[in-house]
Parts: structure tokens; sequence; C-alpha cells
């Protein structure tokens, strides 16, 4: 995916969250479980923000990096991730969330056994790719609720200022299409394209091993392009 957009003329660049579970060595697994559990979306945000910083003060990039053509594109969580970034920093130009969560207050990892929760100090998801159980800290609902209205999806979509895209697949089991349509109604200026018969990661797997991609991501990749580039 970043190899097609860069070869329709953009400097794009591709991160993973510090705190995602992976290592250097081990980018696509997750042998770093204690750094998983210690995640959250302010720590997320806080990433997102370093990249952007970097881009922005690299000597090395300002040949050729256009820093007035600045876009943003999330997946699923990271969908709402750059929707809150987009609104809160003027350098972002446009932003691109890809079958993006409309509310993470009713996430898994923010609601349900609060108590047990709180007691144990951790709760656990399965992986469904790796079956691994897959550790929350307690201190992810802590700093969403200290958090809460910053990382109000909904705030940050109606006050959105940056052109907006919204693409998901009509056979999203994982993350509904309510959620974009939802979305879309927050900012009615925003653009929303619908993949047929395509699922949360538009038909794709992770990791991807193959050179061609799926028609239902390449429509994904050609509708941001066309939209960046208008």
């Amino acid at each position: 995916m970043a190899n097609t957009f860069a070869e329709a003329g953009f400097c794009f660049i591709k991160f993973n969250f510090s705190h995602n579970g992976g290592t250097m060595e081990h980018p696509i697994d997750f042998p770093d479980l204690d750094a998983f559990g210690n995640n959250n979306y302010t720590k997320e945000l806080d990433d997102l923000e370093s990249v952007i910083d970097w881009i922005s003060d690299n000597k090395e990039l300002k040949p050729i990096v256009n820093l007035n053509s600045l876009h943003l594109i999330g997946h699923s969580r990271g969908g709402g991730i750059v929707l809150i970034k987009a609104e809160e920093d003027e350098r972002v130009t446009t932003v691109i969330s890809l079958a993006g969560v409309c509310d993470f207050g009713k996430r898994t990892a923010t609601t349900g056994g609060l108590n047990d929760w709180k007691n144990t100090g951790v709760k656990y998801v399965l992986n469904g790719r790796t079956k691994q159980q897959m550790p929350h800290f307690y201190q992810f609902y802590e700093d969403f609720i200290k958090n809460e209205e910053r990382l109000t999806i909904k705030r940050a979509v109606s006050n959105l200022k940056t052109p907006h895209l919204i693409i998901h697949g009509g056979s999203d089991t994982s993350v509904l299409i309510d959620e974009a349509n939802q979305l879309h109604e927050w900012n009615p200026q925003s653009q929303l394209e619908i993949i047929p018969d395509a699922n949360h990661v538009f038909n794709a797997k992770h990791p991807w091993d193959s050179y061609t991609l799926p028609k239902e991501l390449q429509k994904v990749i050609d509708c941001s392009v066309s939209f960046i580039k208008n």
C-alpha cells in the first residue's frame, strides 16, 4: 500500500505506535506485551505528533517533502486518532479515515467489567491471529476518563476544518458501516465512499505477503489519491 502511494508521487511515511507491542526485530507480531498493555489513546496521539514534528523539522526530508500538503490516513482505531489530531493540529491539510471508529468510549477496551478491571489492574482480549491473550492495563481506562473531552471523536469531527474522506467497507463486521454514516452526519462537508463487499481490512490480511493488492483495497487507494490531489 505504501509503495502504491509512493508510485503515485507522494512521500509516504508509515509507522507503528510506540506501544503497539511490536519491536524493531518483530514489527508485525507482539513480543512486547508489557508495552501493549501500557498503551493508550493519548500516547498514540503523542506518537503521531512526534512523527509530524519529525517530518517538519527533518532537514534531509525538506527537498522531497511539501510541508504545505500534509495528509493523515488512519485505519480502524487509528481512524479516530487521525481525526482528533487533524482537528487540533493546523499543519494537517487533509485527513482520511479507513473503516474508522466514531466513538472510543464504547469500545471494548474502555468498557465492561470495570470493577474487576480496577481490582486486578488488567483485562485480557484474545488476538484472533496470534492467539495471544493481549493485556489491557487499567491505566488505559484512567487515561481515557482523564482526557475524555479531547478523545471524543464527535467533538473533533464536528469542529474539523480540514477536508475529510471517509472510506468504509460495505461488509465490515468489525466496525459497522453505521459508524461511517455517523462520522459523515457530524461533518456533512466530508466525503463518504462505501466499498461494496469489502470487509474491515478491505479484503486484505495481516501480514500481507502478496505483490498484488485486493481490488477493494486498490479502490481505497484510488479514492484516497484522487481526494488528496483534488
